[in-house]
Protein backbone atom coordinates (compact mmCIF):
# COMPACT_ATOMS: atom_id res chain seq x y z
CA UNK A 1 0.00 0.00 0.00
CA UNK A 2 1.29 3.44 -0.97
CA UNK A 3 1.84 6.08 1.62
CA UNK A 4 0.56 10.12 1.53
CA UNK A 5 4.79 10.94 0.81
CA UNK A 6 4.61 7.68 -2.27
CA UNK A 7 2.06 9.42 -3.73
CA UNK A 8 2.57 12.65 -3.62
CA UNK A 9 6.21 11.86 -4.68
CA UNK A 10 4.64 10.29 -7.89
CA UNK A 11 2.32 13.79 -8.42
CA UNK A 12 5.30 15.73 -8.61
CA UNK A 13 7.19 13.41 -10.91
CA UNK A 14 3.97 13.23 -13.48
CA UNK A 15 3.33 16.97 -13.31
CA UNK A 16 6.94 17.47 -13.81
CA UNK A 17 7.59 15.55 -16.91
CA UNK A 18 4.33 17.11 -18.18
CA UNK A 19 5.60 20.49 -17.80
CA UNK A 20 8.97 19.64 -19.55
CA UNK A 21 7.12 18.74 -22.52
CA UNK A 22 4.53 21.60 -22.71
CA UNK A 23 6.84 24.23 -21.30
CA UNK A 24 8.20 25.37 -25.10
CA UNK A 25 11.47 27.12 -23.58
CA UNK A 26 9.27 28.67 -21.29
CA UNK A 27 10.89 29.42 -17.50
CA UNK A 28 8.75 27.21 -14.76
CA UNK A 29 7.29 29.17 -11.91
CA UNK A 30 7.84 26.79 -8.49
CA UNK A 31 5.86 26.54 -5.40
CA UNK A 32 7.07 25.12 -2.64
CA UNK A 33 4.57 24.98 0.54
CA UNK A 34 5.65 24.60 4.15
CA UNK A 35 3.44 24.73 7.13
CA UNK A 36 4.78 28.21 8.25
CA UNK A 37 5.86 29.57 5.15
CA UNK A 38 5.21 29.70 1.26
CA UNK A 39 7.83 30.42 -1.13
CA UNK A 40 7.86 30.83 -5.03
CA UNK A 41 10.64 31.13 -7.63
CA UNK A 42 11.17 31.83 -11.35
CA UNK A 43 13.65 28.85 -12.61
CA UNK A 44 15.07 28.82 -16.07
CA UNK A 45 15.77 25.43 -16.59
CA UNK A 46 17.68 25.63 -19.68
CA UNK A 47 20.04 27.39 -18.05
CA UNK A 48 19.43 26.26 -14.75
CA UNK A 49 19.31 29.48 -13.12
CA UNK A 50 16.93 30.86 -10.52
CA UNK A 51 15.43 34.33 -12.32
CA UNK A 52 12.95 35.90 -9.46
CA UNK A 53 12.28 34.72 -5.90
CA UNK A 54 9.87 35.64 -3.54
CA UNK A 55 8.77 34.06 0.26
CA UNK A 56 6.60 35.12 3.26
CA UNK A 57 10.11 35.21 5.14
CA UNK A 58 11.31 38.19 2.93
CA UNK A 59 11.62 41.51 5.19
CA UNK A 60 8.96 43.56 3.74
CA UNK A 61 6.26 40.49 3.74
CA UNK A 62 7.55 39.14 7.34
CA UNK A 63 6.14 42.82 8.73
CA UNK A 64 2.92 42.42 7.04
CA UNK A 65 1.35 39.54 8.23
CA UNK A 66 1.73 37.81 11.31
CA UNK A 67 2.45 34.08 9.68
CA UNK A 68 3.30 32.89 5.97
CA UNK A 69 0.82 30.18 6.48
CA UNK A 70 -1.90 32.05 5.43
CA UNK A 71 -4.21 32.47 1.99
CA UNK A 72 -3.30 36.35 2.08
CA UNK A 73 0.12 35.72 2.61
CA UNK A 74 0.42 33.71 -0.86
CA UNK A 75 -1.34 36.72 -2.43
CA UNK A 76 1.05 38.81 -1.29
CA UNK A 77 4.17 36.58 -2.43
CA UNK A 78 2.63 35.84 -5.74
CA UNK A 79 2.58 39.93 -6.75
CA UNK A 80 6.00 40.10 -4.99
CA UNK A 81 7.57 37.27 -7.32
CA UNK A 82 4.98 38.68 -10.75
CA UNK A 83 6.77 41.68 -9.82
CA UNK A 84 10.07 40.37 -9.64
CA UNK A 85 9.86 38.23 -12.67
CA UNK A 86 8.73 41.51 -14.77
CA UNK A 87 11.69 42.89 -13.81
CA UNK A 88 14.12 40.47 -14.79
CA UNK A 89 12.46 40.48 -17.96
CA UNK A 90 9.93 37.51 -17.75
CA UNK A 91 6.59 37.52 -18.66
CA UNK A 92 5.38 34.22 -19.59
CA UNK A 93 6.07 30.68 -17.24
CA UNK A 94 4.62 27.80 -16.80
CA UNK A 95 3.24 26.94 -13.59
CA UNK A 96 4.74 24.08 -11.50
CA UNK A 97 2.89 23.75 -8.52
CA UNK A 98 5.16 20.34 -7.46
CA UNK A 99 3.00 17.42 -5.11
CA UNK A 100 0.19 20.03 -4.00
CA UNK A 101 -3.22 20.29 -5.36
CA UNK A 102 -4.22 23.26 -6.47
CA UNK A 103 -6.13 24.70 -4.13
CA UNK A 104 -5.91 27.23 -1.17
CA UNK A 105 -2.65 28.84 -0.63
CA UNK A 106 -1.06 27.61 -4.63
CA UNK A 107 -4.29 28.45 -6.13
CA UNK A 108 -4.12 32.09 -4.31
CA UNK A 109 -0.48 32.84 -5.25
CA UNK A 110 -1.13 31.76 -9.15
CA UNK A 111 -4.17 34.09 -9.22
CA UNK A 112 -1.90 37.13 -7.71
CA UNK A 113 0.87 36.29 -9.97
CA UNK A 114 -1.28 36.37 -12.72
CA UNK A 115 -2.69 39.79 -11.83
CA UNK A 116 0.64 41.00 -11.16
CA UNK A 117 1.40 40.89 -14.84
CA UNK A 118 2.52 37.09 -15.13
CA UNK A 119 1.23 34.70 -18.15
CA UNK A 120 0.51 31.19 -17.75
Amino acid sequence: MATQQDLRERRRIRLRYQLRRKAGGRPRLSVFRSGKNIYAQVIDDVAGRTLAAASSLDKDLREQSKTGATRDAATAVGRLVAERALAAGVNQVVFDRGAYLYHGRVKALAEAAREGGLAF
